[in-house]
């Protein structure tokens, strides 16, 4: 299911972003540290009592006759149009202005739940101001302040509590996948192709796709549902406002897919904004393919596929797991071949392991390699456990969790690979002291 969408909107300067950082844990909660994982702060997942939903910092909306201006209302109206819930932020400082009036008026008609929180309500005298703002006609005024953090708990509440109810997977025998990758590396013609009908608009243009699309199909007796998501820009260089969207509708369609099929150009190479989009399915926590489309096009040799898959192992250490395939949507040269690969994948990341499998594994592990001392203590591994799947993932109890160094952790992953056939899917390793 993809996150609930929360957008906050209001004029400059009335401390949209200071909330938004207090969200989102001051920025550090959309951050890993892994090469090629990135986020940009008017975008990010956050949490509240348990419930996960992607967040967006709008800028301050005003009706002056500039074009950055025209720009950013614009871009506030679409995040109004994907958003779930809205919150409109106001200055106490301030009190009711026309320009809230006009906002309050843009929101309503939406039809979307509007809370309105009321910032920079710092003390008591503030917080008995705010009543002035029932005039706006979005319901109760909730006074917060995004420089101490007080009176937000009581806005999340508001939040989650207006989130759509979770719709019911009707199709649970469905495997679900998303085609990525930035513009016009061929995503849309490796979709029909798949298809076998002209269902996506190809065009040979960057940016053609806007929305992320949803269709079913059938192959060998397996059902599948593609998603053919609009090519993904690295963030700090999108200024389209409908593409800057696009992103985060591409980011919903990872949330719902069991594997993602990222598609390299091989007639350009591997450029920066690959990594980029590689970075979203590695976070995601799904199966990752690696398509290099276009496989036609450039002059090959005997060993140029070879030399392109070194390239890409090089540039994408992270996703060292993902299996590559070379295809052409011009040619069909591979495509039938895709699905099957998909299946696979979400096979291999679905699969569970005895626990006493992995334990013979642990024991012969630490034979093979002994656990490392950390300064002057040695860990001890007792014991592991799969936990969940879709990723795999694995608890492994020791004395000292911070004595399992990542190498290690590293290493304890090759072994499962080595014994497994987890190909095309993330491992996690949960280090836990035994209790």
């Amino acid at each position: 299911m993809p996150l609930p969408v929360v957008a906050i909107i209001g004029q400059p300067n009335v401390g949209k972003s200071t909330l938004f950082n207090r969200i989102i844990n001051e920025r550090v909660a959309i951050v890993e540290d892994k090469p090629g994982v990135t986020r940009d702060r008017n975008y990010a997942r956050a949490s509240w009592m348990g419930h996960q939903f992607s967040i967006i910092d709008t800028g301050g909306i005003t009706w002056e006759n500039s074009t950055i201006d025209e720009e950013i209302r614009a871009q506030a109206e679409i995040a109004i149009e994907e958003a779930d819930v809205i919150v409109m932020i106001a200055d106490a400082s301030k009190g009711v202005t026309d320009l809230d009036e006009r906002i309050a008026r843009l929101l309503y008609r939406s039809k979307k739940p509007v809370l309105l929180g009321i910032n920079k309500a710092d003390n008591p005298e503030q917080r008995a101001d705010i009543y002035d703002f029932y005039s706006l006609g979005l319901g109760e005024p909730i006074p917060v302040s995004g420089a101490h953090g007080t009176g937000l708990g009581d806005l999340l509440d508001k939040v989650v509590e207006n989130f759509p109810p979770e719709a019911e997977n009707a199709a649970d025998d469905v495997i679900s996948f998303s085609v990525i990758g930035r513009p016009n590396v061929g995503k849309s013609s490796i979709v029909n192709r798949l298809l076998g009908e002209d269902r996506v608009i190809v065009a040979n243009e960057e940016g053609t796709t806007r929305d992320a699309i949803d269709t079913p199909f059938e192959k060998d007796g397996t059902k599948f549902r593609v998603v053919d998501t609009a090519g993904i820009r690295r963030r700090g260089k999108v200024y389209e406002k409908t593409e800057k969207y696009s992103v985060m509708r591409a980011m919903s369609a990872l949330e719902r897919s069991d594997v993602a099929v990222l598609v390299l150009d091989a007639s350009t190479g591997i450029r920066e904004q690959d990594k980029h989009v590689a970075g979203y399915a590695h976070e995601a926590g799904i199966g990752v393919i690696i398509a290099v489309n276009k496989w036609d096009v450039p002059k090959k040799t005997s060993s140029s596929g070879q030399d392109f898959e070194a390239v890409i192992r090089d540039e994408f250490a992270y996703l060292d797991y993902a299996p590559i395939v070379f295809v052409s949507a011009k040619t069909g040269k591979g495509i039938d071949d895709l699905p099957k690969l998909v299946e696979k994948v979400y096979e291999n990341q679905s699969q569970r392991i005895q626990s006493s499998v992995l334990n013979d594994l642990l024991l012969e592990a630490s034979r093979l390699v002994p656990a490392p001392m950390v300064k002057g203590k040695r860990l001890r591994v007792y014991y592991m456990t799969q936990v969940k799947s879709n990723p795999p993932t694995f608890v492994v109890f020791c004395n000292d969790p911070e004595l399992m160094h990542f190498s290690y952790q590293r290493f304890l992953i090759n072994q499962l690979r080595e014994n497994f056939d987890f190909t095309g899917t993330p491992i996690k390793i949960l280090p836990r002291k035994r209790k």
